[in-house]
């Protein structure tokens, strides 16, 4: 038995209902290298995550607080907003794998930029090369996101998919417990250098997912609607009203962004308690890798089967999470000034946040077909980077009035996307 018979045993590597036959000979080998590459760049993704280790770096390099409210929107919108134009342009090309290589040393380059400003700059400067880096590394990530799910498709067959990225997310968050646990029991040295090595790091994550991504063996795809003009680029965005089912889960994931949104506040909340030893940021980090590894397969194999309902469950905890972390701050309960509570909270929410990130890729991916899948990716990953943004200037104004308001309403939209995700239409077995 290989290895990837290990991590999934059910397989029949050579039945495949969608891919040809070609990559179809070639996909055990080929699960393994989107396996191993996808396992770095969420290894990295871990060490420089915008909800727990941007925000410290901010903090330690005495940025304004402004800047922080800005991490997650930048991180997430501008990765999104390019890939109309993105997807068209690697439809051009029969072969798609040299975008996700060249956008993964794009994001290796910001983060060593990352490195340099955390490593020589302080206050508003520092703050500002941070959230420049942050764009280029995000413009990056849109260019992999794109290539990735195409690629994806092109290799791996149907009801294989979500088991892939899956377990990739449970495997890095083994790398992410034992980060945060060198940092809970070394947690004692301040200022920015650990966060430097930690950049550093990252970046090698990177640069090495890129050199096994080019092992990939991919065949000619077809080009059809690779044509980069304006008439071209509008009538893919028509397919987001001629499109029911296209429609119908773009509302249902404009609602669950806020499932997203959520963290910042929650290490805000821990921050005014008085938690902010590296220490602390460590145990943070430690409880998002558990809760990677406790549900990446677990909400993979559920995506394979229903990814409607795995993004309903996701939704349906972090809006419940919102409301206890309200209960408890509103009320000013013992636990809101204890550490572990806040640990908790950061289990829950990346529990969470996984099945609604998990569910709504693979529906995405299921829905489309070989010849539409990048412009469906891309017309969808634009339109909702154009809301985040929006949905970021809003939450940044409702934090006039204080954390616990923005929570209430990002438990509202959490709640309705829930409920819109289970009359979604069913995919694949659904």
């Amino acid at each position: 038995m290989d290895i990837a018979q290990l991590l999934d045993p059910d397989e029949d590597a050579r039945t495949c209902r969608e891919i040809p036959e070609q990559a179809c000979r070639e996909q055990p080998r080929n699960r393994m290298v989107h396996l191993v590459s996808l396992t770095l760049t969420k290894i990295g993704d871990s060490l420089v995550d915008a909800k727990l280790t941007l925000t410290w770096l901010l903090a330690a390099l005495g940025a304004p607080a402004f800047m922080v409210a800005w991490l997650v929107p930048l991180r997430e919108s501008l990765s999104l907003l390019p890939q109309l134009a993105v997807g068209q342009w690697i439809r051009e090309h029969p072969v798609r794998k040299g975008f996700w290589i060249v956008g993964s040393l794009v994001q290796a380059g910001a983060i060593l930029a990352m490195a340099l400003v955390a490593a020589t700059l302080d206050g508003a400067l520092a703050g500002w090369g941070v959230l420049a880096a942050l764009s280029l590394f995000a413009l990056g990530r849109g260019v992999t996101s794109v290539a990735s799910k195409d690629v994806l498709g092109k290799t791996v067959d149907r009801q294989r998919r979500g088991t892939v990225t899956g377990t990739a997310a449970s495997m890095s968050g083994l790398a992410a417990i034992a980060l945060g646990a060198v940092l809970v029991l070394y947690g004692a040295p301040t200022g920015r250098w650990p966060l430097v090595v930690l950049l550093c790091v990252a970046a090698t994550m990177w640069l090495l997912a890129s050199a096994v991504y080019a092992t990939l063996r991919e065949f000619p795809g077809a080009t059809e609607g690779g044509d980069n003009g304006l008439s071209s680029a509008l009538a893919n965005l028509r397919l987001a009203w001629e499109d029911r089912q296209l429609r119908s889960f773009l509302v249902t994931r404009t609602l669950l962004i806020s499932s997203g949104l959520a963290a910042p506040f929650y290490v805000s909340l821990a921050s005014q308690s008085g938690q902010r030893a590296l220490g602390e940021l460590g145990a943070l980090v430690l409880m998002a890798g558990l809760a990677n590894l406790a549900s990446g397969r677990v909400w993979g194999r559920l995506a394979d089967y229903s990814s409607r309902w795995t993004m309903a469950l996701g939704g349906g905890l972090c809006a419940l999470l919102s409301v206890a972390v309200v209960i408890v701050a509103g009320l000013e309960l013992t636990a809101n000034q204890a550490a572990a509570w806040y640990a908790v909270v950061i289990f829950i929410f990346y529990l969470g946040h996984a099945a609604v990130r998990l569910g709504r890729k693979t529906y995405l991916i299921d829905m489309a077909t070989p010849d539409n899948r990048a412009q469906l990716v891309a017309v969808s990953n634009t339109l909702i980077g154009a809301l985040l943004l929006i949905m970021g200037a809003l939450s940044s104004w409702l934090s006039v009035w204080g954390v616990l308001p923005v929570l209430c309403a990002l438990a509202a939209m959490c709640a309705a996307g829930a409920l819109l995700a289970v009359r979604l239409p069913p995919v694949a077995a659904d």
